[in-house]
């Protein structure tokens, strides 16, 4: 049986490029495309390999001597401002960071896939918890979860709010789906 390998659109890789040239400078970009053994020329429209982010992800947690769980949470907070640069329209409607996180899946995710077609966006299921937190199940058969958690981090910053995130489990840990309560009231 052939294994179909999964693929991201190449604006997540312009975006990690812009987030890593922003912090760490050119020379960085390119020393990480070296360590993963690869081109580096994404288009924003274009489909790669998940491969070629978990190599880039790898590079860099080896490089700066961290987890590729706290590299992907780097990289999603600070891929916020960068997608707030461009598609400004997702994030104007929206007062707060709890309110922008929940338009996800009805909102940003059907835009994305109208602007890059064949998208495979992850799904959030938000529900209310019994403590009075947000719950949200986050799956994807990327399993990127600490993306996400980033992600939140980084529109809480946006637009000043504060969020406590705690991880209750883990798809990386064998469960069927990630769950993750949000304090937007910590």
């Amino acid at each position: 049986m052939r294994k179909v390998c999964a693929a991201m659109k190449g604006v997540v890789f312009n975006l990690l490029e812009d987030a890593v040239v922003r912090e760490h400078g050119l020379l960085a970009w390119d020393s990480l495309l070296e360590m993963a053994g690869l081109e580096g020329a994404y288009t924003s429209l274009g489909s790669y390999p998940d491969s070629e982010v978990v190599r880039l992800v790898d590079a860099a947690s080896t490089a700066l001597g961290l987890s590729a769980g706290e590299v992907l949470r780097w990289f999603g907070r600070s891929a916020i401002p960068l997608l707030h640069e461009r598609y400004e329209m997702f994030f104007t409607p929206h007062k707060s960071a709890q309110s922008f996180v929940a338009s996800i899946n009805d909102i940003i995710h059907p835009e994305i896939r109208k602007l890059n077609a064949g998208a495979g966006c992850p799904h959030f299921h938000f529900h209310d918890l019994d403590d009075g937190r947000t719950g949200l199940a986050y799956k994807s058969p990327r399993r990127m979860c600490r993306l996400a958690h980033g992600f939140i981090e980084g529109a809480a910053d946006h637009y000043g709010d504060r969020v406590a995130i705690e991880h209750l489990s883990c798809m990386l840990d064998g469960h069927p789906v990630c769950r993750i309560a949000l304090d937007w009231n910590p």
